[in-house]
């Protein structure tokens, strides 16, 4: 019953949730990232495709239960339909299949939409969502969680103000190890269970859970655009119909190169997110794990590691920051920066103000860019690891 106190009843904004019941991880995440900026309260909701656990979650929630809704068709009729009390935005947390209708019904409502990624099953999905996110002026965030770190965005400044010079090389991973048996197969672990089955996952597991958040890393931070990609996608566990290792070379526009490697099998890793990008004048290195420092080197300088909450950070990273040096802060953090940032942005819109500019967060575009690029890199590893079109245009 903690969660059910961190739903603040002073908060300015409504929100309603889709998905996050029972045996949920990323669910649960959402509302308590959401509850540490006391700025949106949840109020509706349908948390289950079975209406008990729906009735039940909302109940520990202290949801009124004419807000607990059978099915998110209803929800987002009902809700777009309120003239008092409508919520402002909806979280869309259910497996991947379902995303794009989920957040199409609310889209459609004229309501603002925060969605896990990927953002949509087929590039087709993707681009109606960009689509219809413009045509009703709504605010739509794709929560890839990384970039709401305070260092990613000192990464981010350093690039953008041209401190590394022309970049030149980027290399980023992802390896874990949570998939290396087939525990699927038991059936007890509700995420193994679909992520690795396509009727759920879509086309992939690996590089569409952990791939596209290298690819949105490396774009928030460096800003540059694929060109042309091959990759390899790769099955080690026998009979799991979807890949759980990748290898990716790119080519940005530009001239840089790039290579990702994605791996749920990687005996050791737990969550090793990391990347490094090279210029002509210095790098930058920053891993997941050890969040709150940035490697800096100038070229024939030092080595200088930049730590979150100090005084000679940017603006950017200042902006996220919570609490002072010294003091970690990590993924919960992380996540909350995003919300903060998305929840300023909708609070200007509905008072006639123009929002922050470093009230930045990955949008319904940043969720069509990484639609796209798991896409390619099936399509590529389909082709004997073959180089492909790779090029995002909306």
């Amino acid at each position: 019953m903690i969660e059910g106190k961190l739903n603040d009843t002073g908060a300015s904004l409504l929100y309603g949730q889709v998905g996050g019941g029972p045996g949920s991880f990323i669910g649960p995440v959402h509302r308590a990232a959401i509850a540490m900026n006391n700025q949106a309260k949840l109020v509706a909701g349908s948390f289950s495709d079975l209406p008990s656990e729906t009735v039940q979650v909302a109940k520990e929630l202290g949801i009124d239960a004419d807000r607990a809704y059978a099915d998110f068709h209803e929800m987002a009729v009902e809700e777009g339909a309120r003239m008092e009390g409508r919520i402002d935005f909806v979280i869309v947390t259910v497996p991947n299949h379902i995303h794009f209708s989920v957040a199409k019904a609310f889209l459609e409502q004229g309501i603002n939409v925060v969605c896990e990624k990927p953002m949509a099953f087929t590039e087709e999905e993707a681009k109606e969502l960009v689509a219809l996110a413009f045509s009703h002026k709504v605010e739509f965030m794709v929560t890839y969680t990384y970039t709401g770190y305070p260092m990613v965005r000192e990464a981010r400044n350093l690039v953008r103000t041209g401190a590394l010079g022309t970049l030149r090389v980027v290399a980023a991973e992802y390896p874990q190890d949570w998939l290396a048996d087939p525990i699927e197969r038991a059936g007890t672990n509700r995420q193994a269970v679909w992520r690795t089955d396509p009727k759920y996952a879509g086309v992939s597991c690996c590089v569409g859970d952990i791939g596209t958040h290298i690819e949105n890393l490396v774009h928030f931070i460096t800003g540059l655009e694929i060109d042309k990609l091959a990759a390899s996608l790769e099955t080690f566990v026998e009979g799991r119909p979807l890949d759980d290792n990748a290898y990716i070379l790119l080519k940005y526009k530009g001239g840089a190169s790039g290579n990702y490697w994605s791996s749920q099998v990687a005996i050791g890793k737990e969550n090793g997110l990391r990347i490094r990008v090279y210029g002509t004048d210095g790098a930058i290195e920053w891993e997941q794990e050890n969040p709150n420092v940035l490697r800096f080197q100038k070229k024939g300088g030092p080595l200088q590691l930049l730590t979150r909450g100090s005084g000679y950070l940017s603006a950017a990273a200042g902006h996220v920051t919570r609490l002072p040096a010294g003091h970690p802060e990590g993924y919960f953090e992380a996540f909350a920066n995003l919300y903060r940032n998305f929840c300023n942005v909708l609070m200007a819109r509905k008072q006639d103000r123009t929002p922050d500019a470093l009230d930045v967060f990955p949008t319904v575009v940043d969720g069509a860019r990484g639609t796209k690029f798991v896409f390619d890199c099936v399509k590529s590893s389909k082709e004997g690891a073959a180089w492909v079109d790779a090029s995002f245009d909306i």
